[in-house]
């Protein structure tokens, strides 16, 4: 603990230090925090390129508090946002922004963009996307831009330090192998096959981020892709899921978490977790199996869209929009709404091993609080 004599030092030096505008250090400011993947986290990378996967029109953002569209595919918050209220954090803004400078940087970065997959080729019918190699190229320029704001030192700290989540895979099944009846690797890989190509892939992007300073990370698995409104409205007469989809997605998961588990005996000294698998399917299920269970009319309707169950085409002006928002599991055709959202984050935060493993992030916030608290 600080003597007073320090404290008071401190105080005298108050007014130089606001004169200099000298940047807090990363142990001043909230845990940093970095996002990677696809539209489940974009948070506005996508409104600088052109490129027609985009949230940036209403009503997108109609229940943020400005009612403006913020490149978000929801109608409020998404996950990464609420993940950094319970950091303390404001929330972090896209590496595109032109504000992410000056403390904002201390504070981490979204390098996120919709329609992007774990393969290079998954979302090429988007045109100009932050692919995910792309994405992990801008990380290293962050770090460099940070080095040059506070030090090597300090930006290693700060990454090292940091809380990483990444969000990958879904569009791989959605809009590469599933995308048409007979797409190009549909045609190359069975089903296993194809599971086991992009693991390899992922095993790869996951050892890129570790090498780069990623020492906690949340992985999420591919969600319930076989139930969305969008594959419902395609595929289904009665709102009964996808089977097929259902299928790579229960065959995936699976194999995701042990890949996990694999990297964690690898890099995870001294039984602390790098990699933390989060089963977004099982969270989504439980919504799906029973909506009214958790205050949701339904599970299967849009909230915006159009055509059966809302899920054809996109989210404009001229959907069919829901009155109530919080009543619906599922915003557009592919994405939560806000509330849906908060409930996936309180799994991340306190959801049992079934949910999230080895440990929930309350637990991983924990030990690290204190391991710092030991280090002070």
């Amino acid at each position: 603990m600080a003597s007073s004599s320090s404290w008071l030092a401190v105080f005298a030096l108050l007014p130089v230090l606001l004169c200099l505008g000298t940047l807090p250090t990363p142990s001043d400011a909230a845990r940093a925090f970095f996002v990677f993947g696809d539209s489940l986290v974009d948070n506005g990378n996508n409104n600088y390129l052109l490129t027609e996967a985009r949230a940036d029109s209403p009503p997108y953002g109609i229940d943020t508090p400005d009612h403006r569209a913020t490149g978000r595919f929801s109608n409020g918050k998404n996950v990464p946002d609420i993940i950094s209220e319970h950091l303390g954090a404001e929330p972090v803004l896209p590496y595109l922004s032109p504000e992410l400078d000056g403390d904002k940087m201390l504070v981490g970065a979204n390098f996120a963009s919709a329609g992007v997959g774990i393969l290079n080729d998954t979302g090429i019918q988007f045109a100009n996307i932050i692919h995910i190699s792309k994405q992990l190229l801008y990380f290293q320029q962050y770090q460099k831009r940070l080095s040059s704001l506070i030090g090597p030192a300090r930006a290693a700290r700060l990454v090292n330090g940091a809380l990483v989540l990444i969000t990958l895979g879904g569009n791989d099944f959605v809009n590469n192998y599933y995308l048409l009846p007979y797409s190009a690797r549909s045609r190359e890989f069975s089903l296993p096959d194809y599971i086991s190509y992009i693991l390899s892939e992922y095993r790869q992007i996951l050892t890129k981020l570790y090498d780069l300073g990623a020492r906690r990370v949340l992985v999420q698995g591919v969600g319930p892709i076989g139930c969305v409104p969008a594959e419902l409205a395609l595929h289904s007469l009665d709102g009964t899921c996808d089977r097929e989809l259902q299928r790579a997605a229960e065959m995936y998961n699976p194999r995701l978490m042990a890949m996990l588990g694999d990297l964690n005996a690898r890099y995870g000294g001294g039984g602390s977790p790098v990699f933390v698998g989060v089963n977004t399917q099982r969270i989504h299920n439980d919504f799906i199996d029973d909506p009214k269970a958790y205050g949701f009319e339904t599970s299967t309707q849009a909230c915006c869209g159009q055509g059966r169950f809302n899920g054809m085409g996109l989210c404009t002006m001229v959907s069919s929009l829901c009155a109530d928002r919080d009543a619906y599991v599922f915003w557009d055709a592919f994405h939560p709404t806000e509330r849906a959202n908060r409930l996936i984050v309180q799994q991340f935060m306190s959801g049992s091993v079934d949910y999230i493993t080895p440990m929930n992030l309350s637990t991983v916030l924990a030990v690290d609080l204190q391991k710092e608290q030991m280090r002070t």
